[in-house]
């Protein structure tokens, strides 16, 4: 949560930066972009190293690293030598060493608590950065570059040491693993656990969900501002307003993600979880009223809540435990590239459809979802066998 804050604090940041340095759009562009790259590049060598590594040690190191570069950044532009190429490289940097800190977070999660309160724990980790990120720390960015441009990045760096401390301070035992064969290499690992996946039928319909729905939400993301101010005219505060109500509804979707899957289970959470929000998608794209955008907004947020929860579970409770970090990876790495795809196909519909065409094909996407998911309700579903080994994967709830 405490990273979280500092992470929206510089994303918020860095974009005013970029404009107050060059008027290209796609040059601005660009310093997004890097955000995504690193996923695509190192997603699944993040994985591979997070499964043969003490993951506790690794996030601490990787958070003591990210502040550093952080805190340096801020120096520079407090100097005044701040440039694009700084900008880009930071973005780059920073996405490239979450890679491993994400997968090495996922895998040590469930050394933490039991397996029957590993839905409760992803609810609250996911609802306070939420409320860290989303809600809590918007008020301060306008006070922080009032300050001074460095500012937001100083505050920032000081939350990825605080974090980096939190976390050190964890005291657990590193998991039991078997020792790796003989010139087993990182390359070999990553195959293990991309088959991994594959083979596990319940995991895979759910990454190819998440991937279909990633390109929506890229698609509806990417256009939202155009979609609100020239499509409803609701100007700046309507967009403030669906972005509120957003973060509202992924505030309520962490507090009933939990109790759903409870009484429904996980995949079928997941089904409700596509179903409403392609209802969602298609109340904004259809109806020309901001009630109805910021209704579909909070429907969307508290199902996409319900829906990251209940699918990052899943993936824990049924991952080996010595192959957490890579499966991860693997479905993290395959699921993500679907959002730069939706951005720019959002932008290729607006022009050509209509500015709340987006909305529309996202709609479709995670209706398309929805299909998806069917195969991973049939029950007797075997569980992701560790490959080239005969350990059995703990059973899926």
């Amino acid at each position: 949560m405490v990273s979280r804050f500092g992470d929206a604090l510089r994303t918020s940041a860095l974009p005013l930066l970029a404009v107050s340095l060059t008027d290209e759009p796609l040059v601005v562009a660009s310093v997004t972009a890097c955000g995504y790259l690193p996923w695509l590049l190192f997603g699944l060598f993040g994985g591979a190293v997070a499964d043969r590594v003490d993951q506790r040690r690794a996030m601490w190191l990787v958070d003591t690293a990210r502040g550093l570069l952080v805190a340096g950044f801020a120096l520079a532009v407090g100097l005044g030598y701040a440039s694009l190429p700084l900008l880009i490289a930071l973005a780059f940097s920073l996405t490239a060493l979450q890679t491993l800190f994400d997968n090495a977070s996922t895998a040590l999660l469930p050394s933490l608590v039991d397996q029957e309160a590993l839905g409760s724990a992803n609810a609250r980790l996911m609802t306070g950065q939420q409320l860290a990120g989303g809600l809590l720390a918007g008020p301060f960015v306008p006070l922080l570059l009032a300050a001074g441009a460095f500012m937001p990045f100083a505050a920032d760096a000081g939350t990825y040491l605080l974090a980096a401390a939190l976390v050190a301070s964890l005291r657990i035992r590193p998991p039991e693993r078997e020792p790796r064969p003989v010139g087993s290499t990182l390359r070999t690992e990553i195959g293990q656990g991309l088959r991994a996946l594959w083979r596990d039928r319940v995991l895979r319909a759910v990454c190819v969900a998440t991937l279909l729905c990633n390109i929506g939400m890229g698609a509806l993301i990417a256009t939202l501002a155009l979609h609100v101010t020239r499509w409803l005219h609701a100007g700046d505060t309507g967009y403030v307003a669906a972005m509120t109500a957003y973060s509202a509804g992924s505030l309520a979707g962490g507090l009933v993600a939990q109790r759903i899957a409870r009484r429904t289970g996980r995949v079928r959470a997941l089904l409700l979880g596509g179903t409403l929000q392609t209802g969602a998608l298609l109340l904004i794209g259809s109806v020309r009223h901001v009630p109805a955008l910021v209704a579909g907004m909070l429907l969307l947020g508290a199902m996409n809540m319900v829906w990251n929860v209940n699918q990052v579970t899943l993936m824990q409770q049924r991952s080996p435990e010595s192959m957490v970090g890579r499966i991860a990876s693997a479905f993290r790495t395959s699921s993500t590239s679907g959002a730069p795809l939706g951005a720019f196909l959002g932008g290729a519909v607006a022009g050509l459809y209509g500015l709340n065409a987006p909305a529309l094909l996202a709609a479709g996407l995670f209706a398309s979802a929805v299909i998806a998911l069917i195969p991973a309700r049939e029950p007797g579903a075997p569980v992701a066998a560790r490959a080239d080994s005969v350990s059995t994967a703990r059973p899926a709830r």
